[in-house]
């Protein structure tokens, strides 16, 4: 069943996790046990969605919309406040047909906020739904209490206003729901939009920077329509529902009309499970200047990247006048075996996007060779090493709890975190706060697609990654951040644990059940519904 036809406005979320495969896999399966379980699955109604290809079956007849910048209103002091009014709408995505959709001051998605290193932001999220939700600015260096995670819940009604200097180099980042138990429901229904941060780094580069001529951002996510033209996540696998079409910054088929030599594209997976292997359909050159957290040392000449769900890259295209490229996604590998894939978007080749060129391009200057320095870290600096292993939809050994606290982070410190997918399935590993560098992979030094600064990462079956990251500035015993699966409905189902950043000598103390709460110490939170 759909969950867009509710009473209300969103069917609980809770009858539709009906996914015997998590249970069945958590007991530690063996790979040929997982292979004729999931062979068994390919045949049940509903789970699994085979192997779909749309290449060269797509009609490109819209054009790609853009997500609008968010004008702020700037006080005498410079603070930059942004006005996010989350609401209920509908959109044509089908002709003739109406699907409810979900949106930040739209009907779908929410429009792209941009800001500078240093500047001090506030952004205003007004709640006009009638459930509760959360807005996380993923990829942010923020205090925990601006986070936007489960604990800052802004019901019905209400107001919350975040606020927090930029400190961080420019990066792609975005924002999305983060309510325990409905994120994905939230997420599926439209609720996202990018975070754009520029620093006098970037800016100085010969990097295509026209928003929407040539720094284009590309929001894919997945979607699968039932009879009425209402999202459905009736075809599901382990990953969590599975799409059958494509939907592009709120568009199904769009083309890019390209005017300049180079296009930079700010890929972003903001699907709730399916991974993505993003390549032109001629398997050119692309320049990789950019991942999750920011610009890399220099780019990276790549004919294809995977994201999975809430990864980023940053790719310059080069075109040729009059021609027609296709962005694809191809068929990802995703590290499994069997019929694994097949049931899990692992098969999948699927055409998101068609760049158009105008017939007399604008020259472009060439990408830079040098783009921003990294220092690397060492596992020998890391004062503390902690071990994660993901396994069914736990994080060692448990399940998210609200009030308790999984682990205790000392601010300034280098730490080493050791991550394994120990199933046979996927998985992916998202912290809050930090951009991490990836020390090895299998005891192996990363690609150059991870060799930048990452905040979420693919976690293919019984492969070791070590992270390392440091936690500055902010320190709260009682306000924690959290570190999950970002496969949506994992993360739903508990797949979460939650950190508090402390002072030297400090514990942890008590999480409260809302840091939103007054006298909570976060942004202001107002009830909208009498008058001010």
């Amino acid at each position: 069943m759909g969950w867009m036809r509710p009473s209300g406005q969103a069917r609980s979320m809770t009858s539709r996790l009906r996914r015997p495969r998590a249970s069945v896999i958590a007991l530690g399966l063996s790979l040929a046990t997982a292979v004729t379980v999931a062979a068994t699955l390919v045949a049940c109604s509903g789970v699994g969605a085979g192997r779909i290809d749309t290449a060269g079956k797509v009609d490109f007849a819209t054009a790609l919309p853009v997500p609008p910048l968010a004008e702020p209103e700037v006080a005498a002091d410079g603070t930059k406040t942004f006005s996010l009014d989350a609401r209920a709408g509908s959109t044509a995505f089908l002709p003739g047909r109406k699907t409810t959709t979900w949106g930040f001051n739209g009907s779908y998605l929410g429009p792209t906020l941009v800001a500078d290193r240093g500047d001090r932001v506030r952004v205003r999220v007004t709640n006009h739904l009638t459930e509760e939700t959360s807005v996380h600015w993923h990829g942010m260096h923020l205090p925990a209490r601006m986070d936007g995670g489960p604990h800052q819940m802004v019901s019905p009604g209400e107001v919350w206003e975040p606020q927090w200097r930029i400190d961080q180099p420019a990066a792609t980042l975005w924002y999305h729901p983060h309510l325990h138990g409905r994120t994905e429901q939230h997420v599926q229904l439209g609720m996202a939009g990018l975070f754009l941060v520029h620093d006098p780094v970037e800016r100085a580069l010969a990097l295509p920077n026209r928003y929407g001529v040539d720094d284009v951002p590309v929001v894919v996510q997945d979607k699968r329509f039932d009879g009425d033209g209402q999202f459905t996540d009736e075809t599901s696998g382990f990953i969590g529902p599975i799409g059958d079409t494509l939907v592009v910054n709120g568009a199904i088929g769009p083309y890019l009309e390209v005017t300049t030599e180079r296009v930079r594209l700010r890929l972003l997976n903001a699907s709730a499970a399916r991974t993505y292997d993003f390549a032109l359909a001629d398997r050119r050159t692309v320049q990789l200047v950019a991942t999750d957290g920011g610009l890399l040392p220099a780019p990276a000449p790549v004919d294809h990247i995977r994201l999975s769900p809430g990864e980023r890259a940053e790719i310059v295209v080069t075109m040729r006048p009059g021609e027609r490229a296709v962005l694809r996604s191809v068929p990802p590998d995703l590290g499994l075996e069997g019929p694994l894939p097949a049931v899990n978007a692992g098969s999948d080749t699927l055409d998101v996007l068609q760049l158009r060129a105008a017939p007399v391009l604008a020259p472009s200057p060439a990408v830079p060779a040098v783009l921003a320095p990294l220092q690397r870290w060492s596992p020998d600096e890391a004062a503390t090493t902690r071990i994660f292993r993901l396994d069914g939809h736990e994080i060692n050994g448990r399940k998210m709890e609200s009030g308790r606290v999984d682990e205790t982070v000392t601010v300034d410190t280098l730490e080493q975190w050791v991550v394994t997918n120990t199933m046979d399935l996927p998985h992916s590993f998202h912290v809050h706060d930090v951009q991490f560098q990836i020390a090895s992979i299998a005891g192996a030094p990363p690609p150059p697609e991870l060799a930048g600064w990452k905040d979420t990462v693919y976690l293919p079956p019984h492969t070791e990654f070590r992270l390392l990251m440091r936690f500055s500035d902010y320190t709260d015993r009682n306000a924690p951040y959290m570190y999950h699966c970002h496969l949506l409905a994992h993360e739903d189902a508990g797949m979460m644990g939650q950190f508090v950043v402390v002072k030297p000598g400090e514990h942890a103390g008590t999480v409260p059940e809302d840091t939103t709460a007054p006298h909570g110490g976060s942004g202001m939170r107002k009830d909208t519904t009498h008058d001010h």
